[in-house]
C-alpha cells in the first residue's frame, strides 16, 4: 500500500492534485551523488537550473540577502562561496576536513562548520577567508544551530550522542547534554528558549529548556504498518508561528507533523523515499522536502498536509534551501 501511494504522488497529473497559492522564488536543492544542485522554481514546480559543484554537496544556506550561497562539498573538505545568480564558485573556504552541516550566524559573517572526521567544529570569518577557532566536540559532529542573538552555537556529536553548547564570543564549550542515538540536527526556537535536536537512530526529538540546558520534552514518533527502526528523525522546520513542527523521517518515508506547544504528534504525510531534509516556499504555504533514495522532492501543502507532487532532481538530494 505504501508503495501505492508513493507511485500516486509521483504520477498523478499535476491537474487533478490540490492547488497551493504560489509565491516567487526558488528552491536549491543539493544532491550528493551527483555533484550539483538542482534549482526548483517554485511557481512551475520545475528543476529550472542544474550547477555543478564540488564532491559530494550537502548542507546549503544562504547569507541574509541571498547574494551568497555557501555549500558544503563535503568530500571535498571545502565550503564553496557561490554567486547564485550566475552559479559561479567564486572561491573556497577553509573548512577543515569533511564539512557536513554548517550555520552562518546573524552577523552574516562567521559561518559555523562540523567536521566529522575531525570531531572539531570549525569557525571560519567569510569576510578574510580565515579560520578563526577550531573547538574540539564529540566523535562524528554534523548538525549545527545558532541561537537568533548569536550568543549561542550548538555542535551535535552522532557517536558521542551529545550537543555541545558553545559561547560564541569566548568560543568554548559551556555545557554538554545527552541525546538519544545519533542525533543528526538541531534548531533554536526564534525565542531563544527552546533547542530542539532530532535522534536518529533515538527515533526521537529532544527539547531543551535553553536557560538551563535542562531536558523539557520527548517526542517519539509511531506509524501504523511502519517498523519502528524505520522511524529516523533526521531534518525538521518550525513554521513561522513557530506552533507546528514538520520532521523529516528517514527511511519511514513520512514526515511527521509535530504540535509545538504539546510535543505530540498530529500527522504523518506520505513523502519519497529516504526522507532527509527540507525548505519552505516564501510564503510557507509550500514545503519542499529531498528525498534521497528516490531521487527527488515532495511538495507538500503546508495548509491541508497533502503532498501536491513529486518533483524529479538529480541523484540523492540531500540538503535544501529557499532563495527568495
Amino acid at each position: 500500500m505504501r508503495l501505492a501511494a508513493i507511485l500516486l504522488i509521483t504520477t498523478l497529473p499535476v491537474a487533478a492534485l490540490p492547488t497551493a497559492t504560489h509565491a516567487a522564488g526558488e528552491i536549491w536543492v543539493t544532491n550528493e551523488k551527483d555533484d550539483t544542485i538542482s534549482v526548483i522554481d517554485v511557481e512551475t514546480r520545475q528543476v529550472v537550473r542544474t550547477i555543478e559543484t564540488g564532491e559530494r554537496p550537502r548542507g546549503i544556506t544562504f547569507n541574509s540577502d541571498g547574494s551568497r550561497l555557501y555549500i558544503c562539498a563535503s568530500d571535498s573538505d571545502a565550503v564553496q562561496v557561490m554567486d547564485p545568480a550566475t552559479g559561479e564558485i567564486l572561491h573556497d573556504l577553509p573548512s577543515g576536513d569533511d564539512p557536513e552541516q554548517f550555520v552562518l550566524a546573524p552577523d552574516d559573517r562567521h559561518l559555523w562548520i562540523a567536521n566529522e572526521d575531525d570531531a572539531v567544529t570549525t569557525v571560519v570569518d567569510v569576510e578574510t577567508r580565515k579560520v578563526v577557532a577550531q573547538i574540539n566536540v564529540g566523535i562524528e559532529p554534523e548538525g549545527m544551530a545558532v541561537s537568533p542573538d548569536g550568543k549561542i552555537v550548538v555542535t551535535t556529536s552522532e557517536t558521542t550522542n551529545m550537543a555541545h553548547w558553545i559561547d560564541t564570543g569566548k568560543k568554548e564549550i559551556f555545557a554538554n547534554t545527552l541525546v538519544d542515538s545519533r542525533p543528526r540536527h538541531a534548531e533554536f526556537t526564534k525565542t531563544s528558549n527552546e533547542l530542539w535536536v532530532s535522534s536518529e537512530i533515538g527515533g526521537t526529538i529532544t527539547v531543551f529548556d535553553v536557560a538551563t540546558q535542562a531536558e523539557k520534552a520527548k517526542v517519539r514518533f509511531e506509524i501504523a504498518g511502519v517498523n519502528a527502526d524505520l522511524l529516523q528523525p533526521v531534518g525538521f522546520k518550525f513554521t513561522p508561528d513557530e506552533k507546528t513542527v514538520f520532521v523529516a523521517l528517514g527511511p519511514a518515508n513520512h514526515v511527521a507533523v509535530v504540535n509545538a506547544e504539546t510535543y505530540e504528534v498530529e500527522d504523518y504525510i506520505l513523502v519519497g523515499r529516504r526522507v532527509w531534509h527540507m525548505a519552505f516556499s516564501p510564503d510557507f504555504t509550500q514545503l519542499f522536502t529531498t528525498n534521497g533514495v528516490s531521487g527527488d522532492v515532495t511538495v507538500i501543502d503546508v495548509a491541508s498536509r497533502q503532498p501536491l507532487e513529486s518533483i524529479k532532481v538529480g541523484r540523492f538530494p540531500w540538503g535544501a534551501a529557499t532563495r527568495f
